[in-house]
């Protein structure tokens, strides 16, 4: 039998990016944009040395940005998010080496930088590079020795963004519910711890609710794991459209789910929660021809007045509350008092 050999590293890697490019995070940012522009940041007070640099670099199809300053250079930074910088040593305002300090304070994206100088001696170069240069070109340079510098710098800008996506792919990931795609454990303690301390801080309403899918072991005996898992999607889908955007909802894991609402009083999250409890019982799902109606039971718990709590209270109060709507005959919500 002939063996099939695996596919080499590189093939892989550019499957993966590929995917990366058509994967937008819950934030809407495309991790990954085909069409992303090639953009270098030139600046130089030099107008002959900004019009050679653009006239070399614009014939490659780079899309360059002019500035003559470093006032001027870090507004284009904030506008344009350039992928390459190429600046001069020497400036009115501040220096390249000063310019490359406040890139490397910028901590949202990697910026390749290429120091221009007429500056020779191996102290200097080293200072530059030092400051967070990553490569340097000698005045006065030579069109080729550019384009060659410029393309590492691609290369490596490219590999960097790369890397950024995939780890921010990682990132949404690790936060979210693989089945449902609504947030997961950790991502709802995250975001519901700093929502307490607020809360605490400042005295305003915040809310947890427990909710858990009646009898839904039976669904999963009876009609099969993938219909259990129709209903899950289905039930994530009217907490996401009942959820506004200021709360959040989150699956624990199995069929337990979590809503947590700021900013609203008690009568206002009784009634949001009836209306999901109401518009699950009034759906009908059909596995196979036969009918099939899921119901759900909510457990409220909210943070007292003058009595700071926490998350882990709040899951263990509005756990109770949900146990009495299971003891009460389901299908119901109740709150902890």
């Amino acid at each position: 039998m002939k063996k099939v050999s695996d596919p080499p590293l590189g093939a892989c890697l550019d499957s993966e990016i590929e995917c990366l490019r058509s994967v937008t995070t819950s934030q809407g940012i495309q991790l990954l944009d085909s069409s992303h522009e090639f953009k270098i940041l030139v600046v130089d007070d030099s107008t002959l040395y900004r019009k050679l640099l653009q006239d070399n670099l614009s014939k490659e199809g780079y899309s360059v940005v002019l500035a003559e300053n470093g006032r001027e250079a870090k507004n284009a930074l904030s506008e344009h998010r350039p992928s390459l910088v190429i600046t001069d040593w020497e400036m009115p305002d501040i220096t390249g080496i000063d310019l490359c300090k406040a890139i490397r304070l910028r901590a949202e994206f990697y910026t390749y930088i290429i120091l221009l100088t007429g500056k020779t001696e191996k102290e200097q170069i080293i200072e530059g590079l030092a400051a967070g240069a990553d490569d340097y070109l000698t005045k006065p340079f030579h069109s080729g020795e550019l384009l060659a510098r410029v393309g590492v710098g691609r290369r490596v800008s490219e590999l960097h963004r790369q890397i950024q996506a995939k780890n921010l792919l990682l990132e949404e990931l690790s936060l979210t519910d693989p089945l449902t795609g609504l947030p997961n454990r950790r991502a709802i303690e995250a975001w519901a711890n700093r929502e307490i301390s607020g809360a605490n801080r400042h005295a305003f309403p915040f809310w947890i609710v427990m909710a858990d899918l009646d009898h839904f072991k039976s669904v999963n005996d009876t009609q099969g794991h993938e219909a259990g898992d129709f209903v899950l999607k289905r039930f994530a889908e009217l907490l996401k459209v009942n959820t506004r955007a200021s709360n959040m909802c989150a699956r624990l894991g199995g069929e337990e789910f979590v809503i947590a609402l700021t900013h609203i009083d008690s009568t206002g999250v009784k009634t949001a929660i009836e209306r999901i409890r109401s518009q699950l019982e009034r759906e009908t799902f059909n596995f196979g021809g036969e009918l099939l109606r899921v119901t759900a039971s909510f457990g409220i718990a909210g943070l007292q007045r003058d009595t700071p709590s926490n998350l882990e209270r709040l899951l263990r109060d509005a756990d109770a509350a949900l146990y009495r709507a299971k003891e009460n005959g389901r299908n119901r919500v109740e709150c902890w008092m």
